[in-house]
């Protein structure tokens, strides 16, 4: 029984351990095609996904965590807020870069990780993460987040984006979503470590043209 058992898992273990190198080599060696994939996968959906959370952004100074090639950067400096980004990946570091610099945009680029980050305390009114990793909900992520947010400050997470489409490319783009686990249904459970660690928490769906977004409010509520 266990044999039989292993063996049907073993494909989503494959394809899970597939899926972390590839997501690996398009965020590291080859950031420089991770908005053509992106675009590709998401039939053209991605950026606009991103940039979805923008109205949720309003406060003086939001930082990102996982700023990728820099989209949601370059839209929240042109909208007046006071931006900072963090990334893990170099290489995603001096394309957003590059990208800024042609633009002719002042920027506060950092290469750090999300459980250490190089910023003083009560520095944020917002911080904001789409489709990151299951970093987001390490438990010194969250305390780092706590640390640099001011007092009622917003964290905001978009982890999830589900294709909602009649047309058969997205029909097939939703099966295919589904099936390697990068839009899986939305179980409430995930909200524990952040509630635990004393966040106030909501959730809001976002309904787009053939497509719905989860978005994730966390606030530091003290006392």
């Amino acid at each position: 029984m266990n044999r039989i058992s292993n063996r049907k898992r073993s494909p989503n273990r494959l394809i899970s351990v597939f899926l972390r190198l590839f997501f690996y080599l398009i965020y590291q060696p080859f950031a420089s095609i991770y908005d053509w994939v992106a675009s590709t996968v998401s039939l053209g959906k991605w950026k606009e996904w991103v940039l979805s959370v923008l109205p949720d952004l309003h406060g003086a100074r939001v930082l990102e965590l996982g700023h990728g090639p820099g989209h949601l950067q370059k839209a929240m400096i042109e909208k007046g807020i006071w931006a900072s980004g963090v990334d893990a990946s170099p290489h995603m570091g001096r394309l957003a870069a590059r990208r800024m610099k042609r633009l002719g945009l002042q920027f506060n680029l950092v290469c750090a990780r999300a459980q250490n980050l190089p910023f003083a305390s009560a520095t944020f009114s917002q911080i904001v993460a789409t489709f990151p990793t299951e970093f987001i909900l390490d438990g010194q992520t969250l305390d780092e987040v706590w640390r640099l947010l001011t007092p009622g400050g917003e964290l905001v997470v978009m982890p999830v984006a589900w294709i909602t489409g009649d047309k058969p490319l997205e029909r097939f783009a939703r099966w295919l979503f589904r099936s390697t686990g990068q839009a899986p249904e939305w179980d409430q459970r995930a909200l524990e470590p952040a509630i635990q660690a004393g966040y106030h928490v909501e959730v809001d769906r976002k309904k787009l043209e053939s497509s719905e977004l989860l978005i994730i409010h966390a606030w530091k509520v003290e006392g």
